[in-house]
């Protein structure tokens, strides 16, 4: 599912990332982590297309996403559901309507988006919750609203960056549950994260970085 050769990624005189090789299986589930610095975030951001390598070559689904251009990168990123620590929900519209953006801007019919809408919802625990607003729920809520949006699409590869950075140890364990259920389902999850604990809970996988470098796997 996703495949990097030699992969290096600068900022300037800044290397996030050196010489990174691996390979991620599908229906995998990673966790990426390591200390802040280590290149966790700028991995996540060559997977969906948001930076491209300074050298190397990234595969995802056996498409070299350094090639992309115009219109197949957009295309790309329609296969991922990706979910942020900030959430990043808009206040101004329901549950629903956040969760069933990404189906909307695509062109989407009406009665398809408000059915695979009611269906995340009840995956992430949030049957019913569809008419409420983002800051009339805990932050728990709102990452699960912000997964079920990155998942609405059916994607292949999930990608969470961080994803329970801002939640307590209960609300997080929740959290990490729902992924661990998506990745039953047969999508491929990667999770950036720092949190020994729930890496100790949820054993999976570990892509440990240091100083931009893959020192084990």
């Amino acid at each position: 599912m996703i495949r990097m050769y030699h992969v290096t990624k600068r900022y300037g005189d800044v290397t996030a990332l050196r010489d990174v090789s691996l390979k991620v299986g599908k229906g995998e589930f990673c966790y990426i982590t390591g200390p802040s610095g280590a290149g966790k975030s700028t991995m996540l951001k060559l997977l969906y297309g948001a930076e491209r390598p300074t050298e190397g070559k990234l595969l995802v689904g056996g498409v070299d996403v350094s090639k992309l251009r115009g219109r197949r990168l957009p295309a790309l990123r329609r296969s991922m559901g990706v979910v942020f620590q900030d959430f990043k929900l808009i206040d101004t519209r329901s549950v629903a309507e956040n969760v069933g953006l990404a189906l909307e801007v695509i062109g989407t019919p009406r009665p398809v988006i408000e059915r695979r809408v009611a269906a995340v919802l009840s995956i992430v625990g949030l049957r019913g919750r569809g008419h409420e607003y983002p800051p009339t729920l805990s932050g728990g809520e709102q990452q699960r609203v912000a997964v079920a949006r990155a998942i609405v699409n059916d994607p292949s590869i999930l990608l969470a960056d961080e994803p329970t950075g801002n939640l307590d140890g209960a609300m997080a364990i929740e959290v990490m549950e729902i992924l661990q259920s998506i990745q039953l389902r047969g999508t491929t999850v990667l999770v950036a994260t720092h949190d020994a604990g729930l890496m100790e809970r949820f054993p999976y996988r570990k892509l440990r970085f240091e100083h931009g470098r893959l020192v084990s796997s």
